[in-house]
């Protein structure tokens, strides 16, 4: 199996980013050990708005007008805040993810996709949070994103050392994940824009965009 290609490589604004999402044309970052989010140029990768998250951010999506964004107290229990560029968090917003638990997020028009890592499972829900649909998954995972051709989702074994891109088709009533490329060890998270997808390599400090090879 080919590797995905890596195309570019910058260093993040803020130490360990997790959580990357697109918002139009700007790439915004959650970054663990400042607990903050950043607004990014890609073409520049120049900062255009810092904000403080209200907690640890661990998942992040474009919703509608907003963003979306899974946040950690200090006791570790996960929330959903919306958040709007240019006006900051809604704190009147913060609503208690599904058992106090969840990390990266995604979304498809109107429903959401809440990675649940612990239990192994996404979970869909509707706009205002309700869960439409639980789906078991057969690996342990380290992203989920959307693109135009469909689900995706980093599959990971046990101890997170052989990570693959793969697809898994929502539609059926038992998905099947069918890998698609190998990915580093490193990677956390996934966003897909234009052509590319995103990914963080947290440990590293560092974002990365990066290919699918070519089948043929």
């Amino acid at each position: 199996m080919q590797n995905v290609t890596e195309r570019e490589r910058f260093v993040s604004p803020g130490p360990r980013p997790q959580p990357l999402a697109f918002h139009g044309e700007t790439l915004w970052a959650g970054c663990w050990d400042d607990s903050h989010l950043y607004a990014i140029d890609p073409l520049t990768w120049a900062v255009l708005e810092k904000v403080a998250a209200p907690g640890k951010p661990f998942g992040m999506t474009s919703f509608g007008e907003d963003l979306r964004v899974v946040v950690a107290d200090e006791n570790d229990d996960r929330f959903f805040y919306t958040f709007s560029p240019g006006a900051g968090f809604d704190l009147a917003s913060r609503a208690a993810c599904p058992e106090m638990t969840g990390s990266h997020l995604a979304a498809d028009g109107g429903t959401l996709y809440l990675l649940q890592m612990g239990n192994q499972r996404i979970l869909m829900l509707d706009a205002s949070g309700s869960v439409q649909r639980e789906i078991a998954l057969p690996t342990r995972c380290a992203g989920i994103g959307v693109a135009p051709d469909g689900f995706y989702m980093i599959s990971a074994d046990e101890e997170f050392e052989e990570l693959y891109l793969a697809t898994l088709d929502l539609t059926a009533d038992d998905p099947t994940v069918v890998r698609v490329a190998s990915m580093p060890p490193e990677a956390r998270a996934l966003a897909f824009h234009g052509s590319a997808w995103w990914t963080s390599y947290r440990e590293a400090s560092e974002i990365v965009s990066f290919t699918i090879p070519d089948p043929r």
